[in-house]
């Protein structure tokens, strides 16, 4: 099978990526159970695509219910080494509007009933501590790519920014949202994590392209946000970002330059001697370069 150069996570209201060629979808199995939906396989612009629909098609798994560790070690799983995720996100600051695009930088994670981590919650991961890297949570080389690919194709792109992860699935309080907006905060949404953290514990380079749908329920001359603002707004920005797509894969460098791509190697704590041989195997796909299991013998 070909090299996978780009693996992309659609959010609420992208369900698929047209224009990918010789097409087959697939089903992954994992440690962590079964992915959000089968994954779609296929060419874009010349380059191998491994497309996820978050929520699965026909957004049925609400986000505080979605299985981020069987997507991500999913995509890991079919070469996946560089990731965009696309989201709807509700905006904080006056200058970024509804239909803007927002490249993020920084994450606050406001969530409280999801496994962060691959290195813990029990079967099949018991006997092992990892604490990898997150001060950076996006990639920033991947992030200068998507963000001149989607000032090329969208009206107004924001470089950088904080975007705010609550849990979900209710919207904010007006309380709430005028205290991420003290933060200093730009975007407020519900999937980027632990979507970006597990990402980095599987050595993925990571990036998001948030869709501005509303100005949560702050903005006093705007109305507060609905389900029926969101999906609207989010289908007026589908086909740009598949345009951006098609414009970002064949930018995509061949080899990677940034951190991602050895996030774990001075992140084991255990010793390997003491981590359990059933986890080295479970998590090789993970583990295998820095703490092989043991070799089989006749």
């Amino acid at each position: 099978m070909a090299q996978t150069v780009l693996g992309v996570i659609g959010g609420s209201g992208l369900y698929n990526i047209e224009g990918m060629e010789a097409v087959e979808e697939v089903q992954v199995d994992t440690p962590f159970g079964s992915p959000s939906d089968a994954i779609t396989l296929g060419t874009l612009e010349g380059a191998r695509v491994a497309f996820l629909p978050r929520h699965g098609k026909g957004h049925r798994i609400s986000p505080t219910e979605l299985p981020y560790r069987a997507n991500i070690y999913a995509l890991k799983s079919l070469g996946v080494e560089q990731l965009v995720a696309i989201s709807a996100v509700g905006s904080l600051k006056e200058e970024v509007c509804p239909m803007d695009l927002v490249v993020a930088d920084q994450l606050i994670d406001r969530t409280r009933s999801r496994v962060s981590s691959f290195f813990e919650g029990g079967s099949p991961v018991t006997g092992v501590v990892v604490h990898a890297p997150f001060a950076d949570p996006f990639c920033p080389h991947l992030n200068k790519v998507l963000y001149d690919a989607a000032a090329e194709v969208a009206e107004r792109v924001h470089q950088g920014g904080t975007l705010v992860v609550i849990e979900g699935p209710q919207f904010s309080t007006k309380a709430e949202s005028q205290l991420y907006r003290s933060w200093d905060a730009s975007i407020i949404g519900m999937t980027a994590l632990p979507e970006a953290r597990l990402a980095r514990e599987a050595e993925m380079c990571y990036s998001t392209l948030a869709c501005v749908t509303d100005y949560d329920c702050w903005h006093e001359s705007y109305e507060s946000v609905t389900v029926n603002m969101i999906i609207a707004n989010l289908q007026k920005n589908v086909e740009t970002a598949r345009r951006i797509l098609r414009l970002l894969v064949p930018r995509l460098p061949e080899g990677r330059q940034c951190g991602c791509g050895h996030s774990l190697r001075t992140s084991v704590v255990t010793p390997p001697h003491i981590i359990p041989e059933t986890v080295k195997k479970e998590l090789s796909l993970l583990l295998g370069k820095y703490v092989p299991p043991a070799k089989e013998t006749a």
